[in-house]
């Protein structure tokens, strides 16, 4: 009888780890496919439709993806993004030892990089609590990989695709349509700057109509886009792929 039980334990465990061994083989398969293709869908855009925001998507190529979009969103969201490993190790480190009962923490004072977030739009799920926590370790090993395999251009060719920039709105090119209907090559730096600005929660930071918040930030992106211009691995990673008529301009804002 003993000997039954132990056998079935056995057969369980082979089962189980026979089913996360082909589980791991099919998402390696779907991620080298996305260095060539974009997601069909993602659980986020799946939580779209069946919370009633729609789908609202026009996933476009990377000379489609105009140099002021790329600079908003590293100047606002990873200005380290051409040179790390897809981890901000200083901001992770910091993020760990931040007290969270502090209640005069900085707004937005995340750790996570551009590939982070598409680790975790493509490939996993968002929220928070418990979910955050188990995430991690695939949204790491998934960082990883797509460093790896995909590279720079392809990671923020993905990132300005699938990221939601407003309810149901997903990536650059819908999110131009659906705020100043024209394509996204087309944006200035002021409209580029409003979309990027709306990231940290799009359903909350409205860029039409336009919040309290998403007035203050594009204001923030637009000084940090003029900071970081000149950057030589930004300025390479923003016009790669660009006629010199899309390359962006330098930028004259000023401060306040």
């Amino acid at each position: 009888m003993a000997k039954k039980q132990a056998s079935k334990k056995r057969s369980w465990f082979k089962r189980i780890m026979r089913w996360f061994f082909f589980a791991w083989l099919a998402s390696m398969v779907y991620l080298v496919l996305c260095k060539w293709m974009m997601p069909p869908i993602t659980t986020t855009q799946i939580g779209s439709l069946l919370s009633g925001d729609g789908l609202k998507r026009d996933y476009v190529d990377w000379n489609e993806i105009p140099a002021n979009i790329r600079l908003a969103a590293m100047a606002s969201e990873d200005q380290l993004f051409p040179d790390h490993d897809g981890f901000d190790w200083k901001s992770i480190e910091k993020s760990l030892s931040t007290n969270p009962k502090k209640k005069n923490k900085k707004r937005g004072a995340g750790a996570s990089t551009i590939s982070q977030q598409v680790a975790k739009n493509v490939f996993l799920w968002q929220g928070g609590g418990i979910f955050k926590y188990i995430r991690k370790v695939p949204e790491f090993y998934y960082t990883f990989m797509i460093e790896l395999i995909w590279g720079k251009e392809r990671i923020l060719e993905v990132y300005l695709n699938v990221i939601e920039m407003g309810p149901g709105i997903y990536g650059a090119e819908a999110a131009a349509q659906a705020y100043f209907q024209k394509p996204a090559i087309a944006l200035t730096d002021t409209e580029a700057a409003l979309i990027i600005a709306c990231l940290p929660n799009p359903k909350r930071y409205t860029v039409v109509p336009q919040s309290k918040f998403v007035g203050w930030k594009h204001r923030h992106i637009l000084r940090q886009m003029h900071n970081i211009a000149d950057d030589p691995d930004i300025s390479t990673l923003c016009n790669a792929g660009l006629t010199a008529n899309e390359k962006p301009r330098k930028q004259t804002h000023k401060k306040g």
